[in-house]
C-alpha cells in the first residue's frame, strides 16, 4: 500500500511554460498536487496531457498564505544549489513532503530557504531549467 503524499511548486515562477511542464511531470510521477506562490496560472500550452484534469493546482499570493495552508506534519523541502543543500542522490525523501523550486532567474531566496526543513540540489555543472529540476526530483522520489 502506498503511504504518504507529496506536492511540488514554484516560488515566484517567471514563465508559464515551465509550470505546464512541471504539471505534466507531476501527473506522470504521481504527485498529489502542484502549486505556485506569487503567480497565478491556468491552463498551460506545454501541458499536452491536460494534467489539470487530474492534479489540482493551488495558487498562493505570498509565502505566508502558502504556509497557512500547508498540511499538518508535511516537510517543506527547498530545491536550490546552496551551501546548506544536500545532493538529492544522498537524500531520503520523507513520507509527506512539499518540494519548493525557486524562480527561473532568481532561485529560491534565503528568506524562503530558512523556512524549509531541508534543502536539496541536483549535482550538475550548471543550473537546470526549473521544470527539469522538479521532474528529476520527482523521479528520484518515486524511484527510491
Amino acid at each position: 500500500m502506498k503511504r504518504g503524499y507529496y506536492g511540488i511548486g514554484i516560488y515566484q515562477g517567471k514563465t508559464t511554460a515551465n509550470l505546464g511542464t512541471l504539471w505534466r511531470s507531476a501527473q506522470n510521477f504521481s504527485a498529489s498536487f502542484i502549486f505556485t506562490i506569487g503567480k497565478r496560472y491556468k491552463k498551460q500550452t506545454s501541458d499536452t496531457t491536460k494534467a489539470f484534469r487530474h492534479i489540482p493546482l493551488y495558487s498562493y499570493d505570498t509565502i505566508n498564505d502558502f504556509l497557512k495552508s500547508r498540511p499538518y506534519d508535511c516537510q517543506l523541502i527547498g530545491i536550490e544549489q546552496s551551501e546548506r543543500s544536500v545532493d538529492v542522490a544522498k537524500f531520503t525523501h520523507p513520507e509527506r513532503a512539499i518540494y519548493l523550486l525557486g524562480a527561473e532567474d532568481t532561485g529560491l531566496p534565503e528568506s524562503v530557504q530558512s523556512l524549509c526543513q531541508s534543502i536539496i540540489h541536483i549535482k550538475s555543472p550548471m543550473c537546470l531549467n526549473v521544470a527539469v529540476a522538479g521532474s528529476i526530483i520527482m523521479y528520484d522520489r518515486i524511484s527510491k
